[in-house]
């Protein structure tokens, strides 16, 4: 009923003028005979309505089928749906439409190529990473079974290239995982001070060397999301919070429950970042302006932490002040979750509702 009422009012300009042409053969009929003008001013009227109203279904009929085509025909670009929309239109409009198919054929041939490019690139990069695991499980071997019979000083550069080479490879298995149309996560609950103990024990030898000082949350907390995404957000903090540290370093972990959910504070007292540079610490390759050792920074780390942050759900906010620290708090919104269960697994499409990573006053608090 819209579409008729729709192609109804692109023919009104026609019915106006076929009543028109009805007024003034009626004022004819009148000046003819005045006796028969009712009678055949009806009959005229009537005969008027009656042909518009069919030319008028006639044209919404095949208005229909001509918009019905074409939508078709943009779904499909191919030669046959091409031909039936040729049969709706007429051979007035055969050059464009030919023209049009020949180039809608043309750009899903090129997205396709570049769909199976892609694919051929995500699996590279996957089977490049996982090769690389091979010789770094070879060195971490080395390190733990002969640390004590080498120098100290080999000792700390093979620990920096395996932690900088392991950081590579994660960040480089997530941002392909990121731009994957096929997404896993695996949202459960589970302890929160585990994790954290798992990353430091990784970054052990760093830590040690720098002489950090490290404060743990003193309750034991519960956090659900996804357990991956989660470490491999902490692990892109603790690794910046090594690179920029400054003298005595200290790390400080601290767990907040509210009703609104719970937050995890992550702080450091290294160089931190400029009051400049803060809104933009989360933008790809971005390394700011924030002393020597920024300039060999990719600027992949945190915005990598901020994407996989919006994949599961969970809030940044970053504070930093220039020369006194820097802290992220990453916010884990309210779950409540029945007794039977768990776990939540999702593939594909991933919709978590997640909150925008934003910035707030650069001051510690």
């Amino acid at each position: 009923m819209k579409r008729y009422l729709k192609h109804l009012q692109h023919a009104l300009p026609w019915l106006l003028v076929l009543l028109g042409m009805d007024v003034f053969s009626s004022f004819l009929l009148w000046v003819v005979d005045s006796r028969a003008f009712p009678a055949l001013a009806a009959a005229i009227l009537l005969a008027s309505l009656l042909l518009f109203s069919a030319v008028s279904a006639v044209l919404a009929y095949r208005g229909n089928s001509r918009e019905k085509a074409f939508l078709a025909f943009l779904e499909t670009p191919d030669e046959y749906q091409e031909e039936l929309l040729l049969k709706c239109l007429g051979s007035s409009q055969a050059h464009a439409v030919r023209l049009l198919g020949a180039n809608l054929r043309e750009r899903r041939d090129a997205c396709r190529h570049l769909e199976t490019r892609l694919e051929e690139y995500e699996e590279y990069v996957e089977s490049w990473a996982h090769e690389t695991k091979m010789p770094l499980s070879l060195l971490s071997l080395l390190l733990d079974n002969r640390r004590d019979s080498l120098p100290e000083p080999v000792v700390r550069r093979l620990d920096y290239v395996r932690n900088r080479m392991q950081e590579f490879i994660d960040q480089m298995l997530y941002y392909a995982r990121l731009k994957s149309a096929r997404k896993d996560y695996l949202f459960e609950r589970f302890p929160l001070l585990p994790c954290i103990r798992e990353i430091l024990e990784d970054y052990r030898p760093l830590l040690e060397e720098k002489q950090f000082r490290i404060t743990l949350p003193s309750a034991e907390a519960h956090v659900y999301t996804d357990r991956r995404g989660l470490l491999f957000l902490i692990r892109q903090l603790v690794s910046n919070s090594v690179k920029y540290s400054a003298r005595s370093p200290a790390l400080r972990f601290d767990y907040r429950e509210d009703a609104s959910g719970c937050r995890l504070d992550i702080r450091d007292n290294g160089t931190g970042v400029k009051a400049c540079d803060l809104p933009y610490i989360f933008e790809k390759g971005f390394t700011g302006d924030s002393g020597e050792n920024r300039k060999r920074a990719t600027g992949m780390g945190l915005y990598l932490a901020a994407e996989i942050a919006r994949e599961i759900g969970l809030s940044l906010e970053a504070s930093s002040q220039w020369g006194q620290g820097f802290e992220i708090r990453i916010s884990f919104p309210k779950v409540e979750t029945p007794a039977n269960l768990t776990k939540l697994h999702r593939t594909g499409s991933v919709d978590t509702s997640p909150m925008e990573s934003r910035i707030i006053s650069p001051n510690i608090r």
